[in-house]
Order: C-alpha cells, then structure tokens, then sequence
C-alpha cells in the first residue's frame, strides 16, 4: 500500500512491523502525509487498552484474515480474534475486510467506527458495489467511483501481474486490499498500476531462490502458521512441501487434511515435529514423510534441503511453507529462509552441476 501511496503523490512510510518503527516515522522532520502501519495481534492488544478523549482513529484498516495464531499468548481463539478486531476500532473512512473469511466482516460488523466509515470488501470473485475484485482476469475497483452501481475502474490485470510473479491467489487478494487503502486517499488507478509494475515481494514470500534441473525451489518463511502455508501450497500443488517450527499452541491437522495429500512428499523440521507427523498418519498417511532430527539445529536446513533434493525430480518445486514459528532453530523467519536459500545454492553446485539459479539472498530482518 506505502508503494501506491507514494506512485499517487503523497509522502507515504511503511512502519510497525514492516519498514521503520512508528515513533522515527512520527518523529521525522520533513513528516508524512500517511503512515501505512502493520501491527501484531500483541500490539493490537494492547492498542485495546487505550482510553481517553481523543484515541487512535485510523484513516483506513483492513485485517487481511483470522485464523489460529499465537494461541499460546492470547490463550484462546476468541481472544486472539477480540485482539484483532482492534484494528478496526475508531476507523474514519475504509473498513476493508476479506469477503471470502466471514470473520473478518463481523468485526467489521462489531466494530466501534466513525460515523461515515464504510464497509469495503475484496476477494478474487466479481465484486458488487462497494467491492474489489477480479472480473474476466481484471482487477478492478467498484468501491470508490460515483457510479459504482453500474461501473467498474480498472487497476491491472492478472497477465500483468503473472509476468512479475504476482499472481499466485493469495497475492492477488493481498493487492486488492492494498488498492483499497490507496484508493481511500483518492489514488489514481494509474497510480496502483505504475505502482504494481515495479514492485517485489518482499524476500521469504513465495521466492523462488533456485532453479536447476527443472526443479523449482521456493522460499516462503514467512508462512508461519498454517493459513499462510495453505495459500503457498494453492500457489504450489503437488510441491514437495518443508513444514515444522514452532506450532504456537495451533493445532496443523486442519491444514493437513486439506493440503497435505497433495503435496509428492513432505519434508518435517522443528521442535513440533511429532504434531505434525501424527497429523500426517491421521490425514494423509499416503503421503512420503522424512523427519529431520531436532538436535542438530546448525545443519537442519542443509539436511532438510539435501532430504528434498533426493525426492525431487524434473518438473518438481520444493517447498518451504513451515507452516510455523521459526524460534526454536532460527533467529527469525528471515533467518530460516537465508538458511534455506543458501543450502539450496550449495546443493545445485554439488547435485545439479551449477545450474541456473538466483544467489542467496542476504541478510534481511523478520520477526
């Protein structure tokens, strides 16, 4: 969203979790016209605290899903979605919600908003009035134009966004929430397209980091629960899937049970190794398993790499989706999937004689 902001003119600085913290972003000398803030379910928790005459009362929010998630903090889901509804609270303009995750809309529903505030919703159907979606391979926007009960405005297409890697479904839906927060603060469809053609996932979202022999290797550590892996494997079925961390108190098997027995085989790392094994023999007992010992956290991923390796064949894409926290044998997410990129480099150079492949990337921050 901070990259359509700033492509529609305004000074606009990505903050919280992502980019600069918000007190350098607030304390800058030159200002901002938006600060475009991602914050945890811990921060919105206690963001709920707040009390007084005048509280934090967002342009526009937007909660991309719900699902289960740091369950060992919040102590349970319904606390976990409570903390989350937070981001809502007090909204002036743009309530934007996931049509295609109804809980998203009854916090919405519930939420204590600004008079004005309006409901907008995204997905990648054909939307209706107040909506964004996707019409005949166009996304498009029917919330924000006068005549959005008869009309539409395009913002790109998914050819376009295919040529960039940008297209999986998950990332598709994730542009159309940001367009909405861009087009809340009148940014030009041109602007959301110029935006689109030089913009990057951030390194550890679906990256492909090697190619060699017709094997596709793709680092998403970011993906730490299961609803983030479930949109990995929709983008990658059939891959030979990496999974295991720390489950934060979520239960996989859900997970399992829709994706697992898709995946050519699977690949288990982490402290929670036994959690998901079981989910396997539960879901999806078919499905080719190989264990990666604990202990042995300096070379986990190496080994982890080397046991996909000996699986893949031409045509196949390996996988990291963990699918949890990375904590209990890494630094952070970002850690894990440098640790990744970079025995997946050594194994092309020992296996598949140097082949085409990205150089690892560097060191990148992640929580």
């Amino acid at each position: 969203a901070a990259t359509m902001l700033v492509e529609g003119g305004l000074r606009a600085a990505p903050c919280g979790n992502i980019g600069v913290p918000v007190l350098d972003a607030v304390r800058d000398p030159l200002g901002f016209d938006v600060l475009v803030v991602e914050l945890s379910s811990h921060q919105l928790w206690y963001l709920g605290l707040q009390s007084g005459p005048e509280p934090l009362s967002p342009h526009a929010a937007v909660c991309l899903n719900l699902a289960d998630d740091h369950l060992e903090w919040h102590g349970s889901f319904e606390a976990y979605r409570d903390a989350k509804a937070v981001v809502y609270r007090h909204t002036k303009a743009a309530c934007v919600y996931n049509k295609a995750d109804a809980a998203t809309l009854r916090m919405v529903e519930e939420a204590e908003v600004v008079e004005g505030a309006r409901a907008i919703g995204f997905d990648l159907g054909v939307p209706g009035p107040s909506d964004l979606g996707v019409v005949d391979g166009i996304l498009v926007d029917r919330a924000f134009l006068e005549e959005r009960r008869t009309s539409a405005l395009e913002l790109t297409t998914v050819a376009d966004l295919a040529a960039r890697d940008l297209a999986a479904p998950h990332v598709v839906a994730n542009i159309l929430a940001a367009s909405a927060l861009a087009r809340s603060l009148d940014v030009a469809p041109a602007a959301i397209r110029t935006a689109l053609e030089n913009f990057t996932l951030d390194p550890h979202r679906i990256q492909v980091v090697g190619r060699a022999g017709g094997i596709v290797w793709v680092d998403d550590s970011k993906a730490t629960n299961p609803h983030a892996a479930a949109s990995s494997l929709a983008a990658y079925p059939g891959a030979i899937w990496v999974v295991g961390g720390l489950l934060k108190g979520v239960d996989i098997g859900e997970l399992v049970a829709a994706r697992g027995g898709r995946a050519k085989a699977v690949v288990v790392i982490g402290v929670d190794r036994t959690a998901i094994v079981a989910a396997f023999q539960r879901h999806a007992p078919e499905v080719p398993l190989i264990e990666v010992d604990h202990a042995q956290t300096e070379s986990v991923m190496a080994r982890a790499v080397q046991a996909a390796g000996e699986v893949a064949r031409d045509g196949d894409v390996v996988l990291l989706a963990p699918a949890a926290a990375s904590f209990d044998q890494f630094a952070s997410y970002a850690d894990r999937g440098n640790k990744f990129a970079a025995a997946v480099k050594d194994w092309i150079e020992r296996n598949a004689g140097g082949g085409s492949h990205p150089d690892a990337p560097g060191d990148t921050s992640g929580h």
